[in-house]
């Protein structure tokens, strides 16, 4: 399985064995799965990025591509037509290769007005209309809650971390056995 993300997957300011692609296997060990989890996560990284370096990030034995970008276009403004058409085409260049997809969504702040919006519905949509797994958004219990993020308010400290993990394994679990 891999992790096509940004620095959240790539687990920035955190040590190598709190990163969520560490995190994410443990938790799915503990389900009994025997998996091995690849972190294919770029600090900084676009959905434009993601699908640039898709076709190299992603060995073609991936049995699950966990598609887990896009905060850094709402963090940029990239307009969500553009972010619509980088994941569509992420998933596209995926399902060509026979690599199944769960598509991890991500949530602007409320005061992004319209443009919240529009970027949230993105990734229900395109889990609908590509008919890939989805877990609604990534950041699920961690987002805006200081407890669980570095100081930058951003991203996830370990703490953090283990609650993404813990939440998007069972919905990783399903989408593994074919669900």
């Amino acid at each position: 399985m891999t992790l096509l993300g940004d620095s959240i997957t790539a687990g920035f300011g955190l040590p190598s064995a709190e990163a969520l692609p560490v995190r994410l296997e443990e938790a799915l060990r503990a389900k009994g799965l025997s998996v091995r989890v690849r972190g294919a996560g770029v600090s900084g990284d676009t959905t434009g990025g993601g699908l640039a370096r898709v076709g190299y990030s992603v060995q073609d034995d991936t049995d699950l591509c966990i598609v887990a970008l896009g905060g850094n276009d709402m963090l940029q403004g990239v307009d969500p037509a553009t972010v619509r058409a980088n994941l569509e085409a992420i998933i596209a260049s995926l399902k060509a290769r026979d690599i199944p997809v769960l598509l991890a969504g991500m949530k602007a702040p409320p005061q992004y007005g319209a443009y919240a919006a529009e970027f949230d519905r993105i990734f229900v949509d395109l889990a609908r209309k590509d008919d890939v797994a989805a877990y609604p958004f990534l950041l699920e219990g961690v987002a805006l809650d200081r407890r669980y993020n570095q100081p930058d308010g951003i991203h996830p400290n370990a703490q953090g971390v283990r609650i993404i993990a813990e939440g998007l394994a069972p919905i990783v679990a399903v989408a593994l056995s074919g669900g």
